[in-house]
């Protein structure tokens, strides 16, 4: 490997230096020439000859190395640029300052320009934050309000506003996960408490939608983040109940030793085609399209935590059959099957 690293730069100092040594070239030609027109005697000009072809070998492989070395340097330079521009090799001619120079310029306009933008980024995410964290007021009034009296229409108005702090808790999570100061707690918790915890918020829904739940029973502590997991879980079983009309959605450990929770329903499926993109930033594939509500952001989010939480997570799907999704709470790598 570094054979062929080592050939490569001099291919690239061979052909920098091409002009050079076609002009060597030149005037060697020339005085053979001119040598021969005068019939000078053979000797003197090929020992002159050997001597200038020793003066220039030693000169070019004094130069080769002094660019080998400057290379290696700007290589070393080239890991550590986010630290500034000061380590970088001084210039040996006007034309490598003057290129030193137009880097120093455009760092110094990224890094003002990159400062601005997290200022911007910043205020924004704060604005927003506080707005998630100050619509709940009026959501839990709201609930207040429509449960103190039970009518079919209070009914539906209890559903949109539950649909309504599944966005908020969105909005949240979305804000936080890629903060530095994500509230991370790792401890150990047992894997049914946690599940049941989402099952209670989305029992009316179950009820409503007249789909069977089969949760198995689990033996199983992991070590998580509860807070995280649990919104994770939360996506994945509103995203089985939203697309499932009729059957059932079973929860169960498919494998204990390693960990996996498996998360499958009855529902509509995922298409073959849109099964590798799932994970992706505002992908809706051809259910979401279908639905018009979905914004592509819950399975996202969801590969974002859980890949901060060093699990991983895959999906098994076959459209008007069903969809699996497996989260290993035990590996580090996010797959896609």
């Amino acid at each position: 490997m570094k054979e062929k690293y080592f050939l490569q730069i001099l291919l690239w100092y061979i052909k920098g230096h091409k002009k050079t040594i076609i002009m060597d070239s030149i005037f060697v030609a020339i005085f053979a020439v001119v040598f021969s027109l005068y019939s000078l005697e053979l000797e003197p000009v090929l020992y002159a000859s050997f001597l200038s072809a020793i003066a220039a070998v030693i000169f070019i492989v004094y130069d080769f190395i002094k660019c080998y070395k400057k290379h290696n340097k700007l290589c070393i330079f080239e890991k550590q640029i986010n630290i500034g521009l000061g380590k970088m090799p001084t210039a040996d001619n006007f034309i490598e300052a003057d290129y030193q120079s137009i880097l120093q310029t455009l760092y110094e306009q990224t890094t003002e320009m990159i400062s601005k933008t997290d200022i911007k980024q910043t205020e924004m995410i704060d604005y927003y934050t506080l707005w998630a964290h100050q619509i709940k007021t009026p959501i839990a009034a709201m609930r207040l309000i429509l449960q103190s009296e039970y009518t079919e229409q209070n009914k539906e108005l209890l559903e949109q506003t539950f649909k309504i702090e599944q966005y908020v808790e969105m909005v949240l999570s979305y804000l936080k996960i890629d903060s530095d100061s994500s509230d991370l707690v790792l401890k150990n918790y047992n894997l049914l408490q946690i599940v049941k915890q989402v099952i209670r918020k989305y029992a009316h829904v179950f009820v409503r939608k007249n789909i069977a739940l089969d949760l198995k029973e689990m033996e199983c502590t992991v070590l998580t983040d509860e807070k995280w997991l649990v919104f994770v879980i939360e996506q994945i079983v509103w995203n089985a109940l939203k697309y499932t009309s009729s059957g059932k959605i079973s929860i169960y450990m498919e494998d204990t030793s390693q960990k996996v929770l498996v998360i499958e329903d009855t529902g509509v499926g995922i298409a073959d085609e849109d099964l590798p993109r799932v994970f992706e930033k505002g992908f809706t594939g051809y259910n979401g399209r279908a639905d018009k509500k979905a914004t592509g952001i819950g399975l996202y989010l969801c590969k974002k935590i859980l890949d901060k939480l060093s699990h991983t997570i895959t999906i098994t799907s076959k459209v008007n059959v069903g969809t699996t999704v497996r989260i290993n709470l035990s590996s580090v790598k996010t797959i896609i099957e």
